[in-house]
């Protein structure tokens, strides 16, 4: 079958042409000092803020485990991730070196990914095995106690939705600010159907995801109460998953100085426009500088 070429195609020097040589150096032991360790207990939430330039990593402590992760810019968190243009911009499943992107009007980086050990899974390190499955999944999204009421008939409060809810509520955020997810360590695709499928998660203790803070953050993370997902869900030969559940570790890194020469936190688009509308007195630059200054808190 021929490969039909992406839609969204980086050009030299974009802000989707990353500079690999920068983001590898960052992954150096010698050059970090970690500031923050918490851990995600089974079936729960956390939340957690991260400094721009600092490192983020996710890892499966104890066993397998998938999480649902979320992110907001800290000053303002109707700026926050979007999945659906980050599987545009980047892949349906991400690794290094892919970006996670900000909802309208604000476009920016907010993460880029600098680590992954299961960035080798599949046959021959390909990244896809041979039903399709990759790992670190933008194509569903969280499990939540509605789609579980549909299907069973059944209320449950520790789906990932409701983890997520619980976590930045303490921030002075709602339901209503939690999002669609990046699915950390999750192994799923699409069948000869077209129909979302989800395989048992391949990570093992101590397998770990690094992002590194485009921008100020407020993360969050869900650890699914399905657990390595290697027990059905939902269906005829769905039962209780809970010996498949395992902790999700977060630690967050401080880089050296001098790693960061050249680096500045991502600017929000520079689009100035008023999407078509004009007015007399509607000076739309103006209106677009002061938007980026309330953002950027300068």
């Amino acid at each position: 079958m021929a490969k039909v070429p992406a839609a969204y195609q980086a050009t030299r020097g974009s802000i989707l042409d990353v500079d690999r040589d920068f983001y590898a150096r960052l992954t150096d032991p010698a050059g970090r000092e970690r500031i923050e360790q918490l851990t995600v207990p089974i079936r729960d939430g956390l939340a957690w803020t991260v400094p721009a330039g600092h490192v983020i990593r996710l890892s499966t402590q104890d066993g397998p485990q998938v999480g649902d992760f979320n992110l907001w810019s800290l000053h303002n968190p109707r700026e926050r991730f979007w999945a659906s243009r980050t599987r545009q911009l980047q892949r349906a499943h991400v690794s290094t070196f892919d970006r996670l992107w900000s909802t309208l009007p604000y476009l920016r980086p907010m993460a880029t990914i600098i680590d992954d050990t299961l960035a080798g899974y599949g046959v021959d390190g390909s990244g896809v095995d041979e039903e399709g499955g990759r790992i670190h999944d933008l194509l569903g999204t969280r499990c939540d106690p509605y789609v579980n009421r549909l299907l069973t008939g059944e209320d449950f409060d520790h789906h990932c939705h409701s983890n997520l809810v619980r976590a930045v509520a303490p921030f002075g955020l709602t339901e209503f600010d939690v999002h669609d997810v990046l699915n950390v360590f999750q192994c799923t695709g699409l069948n000869d159907d077209d129909q979302y499928f989800m395989k048992a998660c391949p990570a093992q203790e101590g397998d770990y995801l690094e992002l590194f803070a485009e921008i100020d953050l407020l993360c969050a993370l869900s650890c699914c109460p399905g657990g390595d997902l290697s027990v059905d869900l939902w269906g005829p030969n769905a039962r209780d998953p809970l010996e498949t559940c395992h902790p999700i570790g977060v630690e967050v890194f401080r880089l050296d100085a001098s790693l960061l020469q050249g680096w500045r936190p991502a600017e929000p688009s520079p689009y100035a426009g008023g999407h078509g509308m004009r007015g007399p007195g509607i000076d739309w630059a103006e209106k677009k500088r002061d938007l980026a200054a309330r953002k950027t808190g300068r």
